[in-house]
């Protein structure tokens, strides 16, 4: 009984510093547990400590501060003098080894008969004057940003798109599918298939759907990764003249261009999709024409409450979702003993954000 007391009583004790307040509390917990007949040292491991730290812990029957962080400690005998580290920082930023790191540096100054000091001195040194940064003219890893964040609040105001491989009968032959999708509707609103990638086939495409969609020169959001087509001076000079907002990925983060990813996967998982390839292109173009008509038009969504992409894209969802949500209101009160949680939400989603900033971040 008094050790399941002792575990009630008494949290993990958590870090190696621990304050004299929390050393005090610590102590008369344990006192409590004692007096309550546990023994002294059981009740030190419930706290995460030894019997012999509460003795240290002591001082002429009270319990004293950790006396570590004021401790008076003298300089290492062989730490670098002001004039050596100075030396280090002098070398370092040489025109010779400004561009290099210590890594470099040191065996190149043994290769001169020169030693000033280890290589993690260098490296100690240069942290403590805030020169242990990227020296060299290459961009360091990991130093692309996260892209804008875009909020669509409509149809046509953020578009992603990306091109994708499909196989043919013949190996190491593929076709090309070019896909434009919104993401506030999810709609496929301009697609192509060719037998080869490139960014006049991409400008061209981009040119046909905004006209088709209406909405030249009204700042539409056009997001991408970074391939070849995408960044030509083609697809760049369209966009510019077609009133067309960039924005791309980071190399090689396939989280940033998500709804193109989850349009693709949804493409080549589909029951059509021929798995031994496509005969022709006229083939490939065929059977998407009739995937995208089917997509769009008949495919209920599982991201935008089940109704299809054009529904959402023409503005019927809310009637439809109203509709929905009246029957099953209608349903409850026909028999409400059947619906213990209230009914299913259909309540629109609202709006769709890319590559939205994270709670941290929005903080």
């Amino acid at each position: 009984g008094a050790q399941k007391k002792v575990k009630c009583l008494l949290g993990g004790r958590r870090g190696q510093l621990t304050s004299l307040t929390d050393r005090q509390h610590y102590a008369s917990l344990i006192d409590e547990a004692v007096s309550s007949g546990a023994r002294k040292e059981k009740a030190c491991e419930e706290v995460g400590m030894s019997v012999r730290t509460l003795q240290r812990w002591q001082e002429s029957g009270e319990i004293s501060g950790d006396k570590r962080p004021t401790a008076d400690r003298p300089e290492p005998s062989n730490k670098l003098t002001e004039e050596e580290q100075q030396a280090i920082l002098a070398t370092c930023n040489q025109e010779e080894y400004a561009n290099l790191g210590p890594s470099q540096i040191v065996p190149m100054l043994a290769d001169n008969g020169q030693y000033l000091a280890s290589e993690s001195s260098f490296y100690r040194v240069l942290k403590a004057n805030d020169q242990l940064t990227h020296r060299g003219k290459a961009k360091p890893k990991g130093s692309r940003a996260k892209p804008k964040g875009y909020t669509a609040t409509a149809p046509n105001q953020v578009w992603t798109w990306d091109i994708s491989y499909c196989p043919s009968t013949v190996i190491g032959r593929f076709f090309y599918l070019y896909m434009i999708i919104d993401i506030f509707s999810r709609k496929v609103v301009g697609w192509e298939v060719h037998d080869s990638e490139s960014g006049e086939h991409a400008a061209q495409l981009l040119e046909r759907t905004l006209w088709s969609e209406k909405c030249v020169k009204k700042d539409v959001v056009l997001h991408s990764d970074n391939g070849s087509p995408m960044k030509c001076l083609t697809m760049q000079a369209k966009m510019l003249d077609m009133g067309v907002i960039g924005s791309r990925s980071r190399p090689g983060v396939s989280n940033d261009n998500p709804y193109s990813e989850s349009l693709f996967r949804t493409v080549k998982y589909s029951h059509r999709w021929p798995s031994e390839g496509f005969k022709s292109l006229e083939d490939a173009r065929a059977w998407m024409k009739g995937f995208a008509q089917w997509y769009n038009t008949e495919h209920r969504h599982s991201r935008i409450k089940f109704v299809t992409p054009a529904q959402r894209h023409n503005g019927e969802d809310k009637a439809i979702l109203a509709k929905r949500h009246e029957l099953y209101t209608k349903a409850q009160k026909k028999n409400p003993n059947r619906w213990s949680k209230g009914i299913r939400n259909w309540e629109e989603i609202g709006d769709v954000k890319l590559n939205p900033e994270n709670k941290k971040e929005a903080a």
